[in-house]
């Protein structure tokens, strides 16, 4: 496919990690063949299913157009609300009903046995035929009397319907009949949840004041009252398995449990999420409790222990706020690292989410923060800005270095225990004065995993011990840099530190004696550097948005790259140092080729990357995004199939690719197929001769013309040790002549005229060939007899080669066409190898008589003087070839 049909002819959209739920409550279903639940939450334009029982994901529907605004399901299919329109979803993937009707965005979705309900910001409901799409019923609310808030169906009460409004009634409706049947008056307060309880006739109502009323919607009698301080109910659910227990969501995250039949609270799960409870659901008949959040989290908690309260049984947690910075672990490429603006850093699988693991929120006292919880440590740390990790150690100690926004201190984390290290490495020099401006602003591990290199905004860098945590010293007498430092790098071998700083300098330094060896002026102030330490290359973005490539080797600039548009986020090697990726605030992202030093490779996102990794294995480009909370990997195409990369024109314009997880609209689809892309990739096909200068062999087997002058040799060694012997005759296999009656075939006997004199005729007729280099002597025009050969087989061309001697019917002047269709062939610069060898065959075969004959003799000398005229332009390339190949593999870039 073409680069612009595609967007992209190196990366192709994968997966999505880490995204797992936003502020839409999930829905539980209940599979009767597979005797399971599983739970489906929104995320963005699609959703996904997990199974309960592991919590592992099943299925990720195909995407919207639009983002999810509502969820609900029925037995069979998967109903989503984006805009003003309803998609139905089977097999919990493919969109298999799509109603549209709805003048103002969906909110509410309701399932009703063959029907659907929805609910528009409009306050118009429209009751769906689910088969034919047509809608059934049409009811129309006025704002602001009743503006519906919330829809529920009472067990056991048939065609109805219970709506709850913001103005805090309800109201029963038969919605076969269309009949209003009864009007709630409420309780003053906007009605936020309804919610079946296991007794029929009886409603949980949750309000906006934090109220929560069990009331008999038959009697129209409030049981009970409940109220939550913690702000409006967000949702409410019931135990099922024998204990008569409610469960209520709050903004603020925590859970209430209420016992129904003492009336009173019996326990409170806080922070149970860092954001509202969306949505919790009790699973029939189990003490399992399911509750998912706008903090990108779902938690199944259970309830076995004394004292009500449920404890944490699994979870699925991402980032909470768009990630900064991923990074891959491992020389596998199964694991990302990736650091949030929610302070947390966590460990992303490729291969399943059972592998994923939250190594916790950066704090200075780890027990505190035990104590205290995550959200009330007053020690707690702001975001990772940068972090390495190194895993040549990490079983004996930490193996991750991360600085933090605005703080002059460096964290060690370990990656096996999952959590915060040991160590907080900050410089002695400022005596741990946090008044003063300065933050650590680039952090590298040395290949063997035992020193941190920290860099400053101050303009020092310092070096620790992974192990002990201690200072081993600093670069430069007092700083390094005269500013900031933007980025630092060791080498893998630990013999050489790099650092760039704002003072538009590189500066290249011993590692352990700290000496200055190499100081290089940079055309603009650096962003960035990425080392890349196999082949020895790095990599700086400068605030002109250009990125250049320094040699270590050479310490010079060996490449410039220019073409962003925006400052450069983020940029990754490919593991063998051939492309360098870059990410740019203009959207876009680059795959620059080394060696030719040109862009190859160029797509737009919908969303700035802000950062970039490419496996270690090769396989995977992964990407976070600005206000993205996942993380988002590419396919490299080249891996599985045939991929021709050509240098991108100065001009090219890049199409968008979206994001793993989305679809694009169908205005981008029509645009696709009226679009005729000039720069479609046509497959090149080689011409018989590239060039009139170059010398062109053949494209024949070996075995049809190397072994033209050993024939004799070769038939030699193949002929039989004894001739072939017949099988005795059997006296009763005796030859019959088919029919009726069965007659014994005589033998035949020869005619007595015949004559047993050869007939050297037939051995005189001219062959194809003798006839085309007959007819060519006078046209000059050999590609027949050319053509001709080059079908031929070894054998054959022996005896087309002997029969033009005047001995075997043949005849001087043919043989002199023979020796002008050689010239032809060499003057010609083609199939070189077959002239060779079809002269020496036939100077084999007719070198005396040639030697005879003057007219033979002067073609032959022809011949000579061509041969060796076309040797010496053979060689003169050779040479050069040779050369070029020589400077090549000695000469560094």
């Amino acid at each position: 496919m073409s680069a612009g049909k595609k967007g992209s002819v190196i990366f192709s959209g994968f997966r999505a990690l880490g995204l797992y739920s936003n502020h839409l409550a999930h829905v539980l279903r209940f599979h009767k063949k597979h005797r399971e639940f599983y739970v489906i939450t929104a995320v963005g334009q699609c959703f996904h299913t997990f199974n309960v029982k592991k919590l592992g994901i099943v299925a990720v529907s195909n995407a919207l157009p639009e983002d999810i605004s509502c969820l609900a399901a029925d037995r069979m299919l998967v109903y989503a609300a984006h805009g003003k329109v309803i998609s139905a979803f089977a097999k919990n993937k493919e969109v298999v009903h799509t109603y549209t009707g709805h003048q103002a965005e969906v909110h509410l979705l309701l399932p009703f046995g063959d029907h659907l309900i929805s609910v528009d910001k409009e306050n118009v409901v429209i009751i769906w035929d689910v088969e034919s799409e047509d809608t059934y019923l049409q009811i129309s609310f006025d704002k602001v009397s009743f503006e519906v808030s919330a829809v529920m169906h009472p067990s056991t009460y048939l065609n109805k319907i219970l709506f709850g409004s913001s103005q805090g009634s309800l109201q029963l409706w038969n919605v076969k009949s269309n009949k209003l049947l009864f009007t709630f008056s409420g309780w003053t307060s906007a009605v936020t949840v309804l919610q079946q309880t296991p007794a029929v006739d009886v409603v949980g109502v949750g309000l906006a004041s934090g109220q929560i009323i069990i009331h008999n919607i038959r009697f129209d009698e409030t049981l009970m009252k409940f109220q939550q301080d913690w702000g409006p109910i967000t949702a409410l659910s019931f135990r099922t398995d024998g204990h008569a227990v409610m469960a209520s969501g709050s903004p603020i995250g925590h859970i209430g449990l209420w016992d129904l039949e003492e009336r009173k609270i019996i326990g409170q799960m806080r922070d149970a999420h860092t954001t509202a409870i969306a949505g919790l659901t009790f699973l029939h008949s189990e003490p399992l409790l399911i509750t998912n959040g706008a903090d990108n989290a779902i938690r199944v908690w259970i309830f076995d222990i004394a004292g009500g309260e449920g404890r944490l049984l699994r979870h699925r947690i991402g980032h909470s706020a768009p990630p900064t910075k991923i990074r891959h672990h491992d020389q596998s490429g199964l694991h990302l690292l990736s650091s949030g603006q929610d302070g947390t850093l966590q460990s992303f699988s490729t291969v399943h989410e059972r592998f994923n693991k939250s190594l916790g929120h950066g704090t200075l006292n780890k027990t505190k923060a035990k104590k205290k919880g995550v959200k009330h440590d007053t020690a707690k740390l702001p975001a990772i800005t940068t972090f390495a990790s190194e895993t040549a150690r990490q079983s004996d100690w930490d193996g991750i270095i991360a600085c933090h926004r605005g703080f002059l201190l460096a964290t060690s984390w370990n990656y096996q225990k999952g959590s915060i290290g040991a160590h907080k490495l900050e410089p002695e020099r400022f005596n741990r004065n946090r008044s003063l401006n300065v933050h650590a602003t680039a952090v590298d591990i040395s290949s063997c995993g035992n020193f941190a290199v920290i860099a400053l905004s101050s303009g020092h860098i310092d070096m620790y011990n992974m192990q002990s945590g201690l200072h081993r010293g600093h670069y430069g007498e007092d700083k390094a840099h005269a500013g900031p430092v933007r980025g630092v790098s060791v080498d893998a071998l630990n013999q050489l530190t790099v650092s760039v700083g704002a003072d538009h300098l590189l500066k290249i330094w011993k590692f352990k004696s700290k000496e200055l060896l190499h100081t290089h002026s940079l055309t603009a102030a650096p962003a960035s550097s990425l080392l890349h330490r196999d082949s020895g290359m790095l990599a700086i973005s400068l605030d002109n948005f250009t990125v250049h490539i320094l040699d270590m080797e050479t310490r010079r600039i060996v490449r410039r790259f220019s073409g962003h548009r925006g400052q450069v986020n983020d940029m990754t090697f490919s593991p063998d140092g051939r492309w360098l990726i870059t990410a740019s605030m203009d959207c876009t992202i680059r795959t620059w080729d080394l060696p030719s030093g040109s862009l190859v490779d160029c797509f737009l996102v919908d969303a700035a990357a802000v950062s970039l990794s490419m496996s270690p294995t090769g396989n995977f480009l992964a990407s976070s995004h600005v206000d993205g909370l996942g993380v988002y990997l590419w396919s490299n195409n080249t891996l599985c199939s045939m991929v021709s990369l050509r240098p991108l024109p100065a001009d090219y314009e890049p199409t968008v690719i979206m994001l793993p997880g989305s679809c694009p609209s169908k205005d981008t689809e029509e645009e696709e197929v009226l679009d005729d892309d000039s720069s479609e990739m046509v497959e090149y096909i080689s011409p018989a001769q590239l060039d009139e200068e170059l010398v062109t062999l053949s494209l024949l087997p070996d075995s049809r013309w190397k072994n033209l002058l050993h024939l004799d040799i070769i038939k030699k060694r193949n002929k039989a040790k004894e001739p072939p012997k017949l099988p005795k005759a059997a006296p009763f296999f005796i030859p019959t002549i088919p029919g009726l009656v069965p007659q014994f075939a005589l033998p035949e006997t020869p005619a007595g005229d015949q004559s047993k004199v050869v007939n050297l005729g037939v051995l005189a007729q001219k062959s194809t060939f003798y006839l085309q280099l007959e007819k060519a002597f006078d046209s000059c025009s050999y590609e027949e007899p050319v053509k001709l050969m080059r079908e031929l087989g070894p054998s054959a061309i022996e005896t087309e080669l002997r029969a033009l001697s005047p001995d075997m019917g043949g005849d001087v002047r043919v043989m002199q066409s023979f020796l002008k269709m050689i010239i032809c062939i060499l003057q010609s610069k083609r199939d070189f190898d077959l002239a060779q060898a079809y002269l020496a065959l036939f100077l084999k075969l007719h070198l005396r008589f040639i030697a005879e004959e003057p007219q033979l003799m002067e073609e032959a000398q022809r011949v000579s003087g061509i041969l060796e005229e076309m040797w010496i332009s053979v060689q003169m390339l050779l040479n050069q070839n040779i050369c070029l190949l020589s400077y090549i593999k000695s000469a560094l870039l």
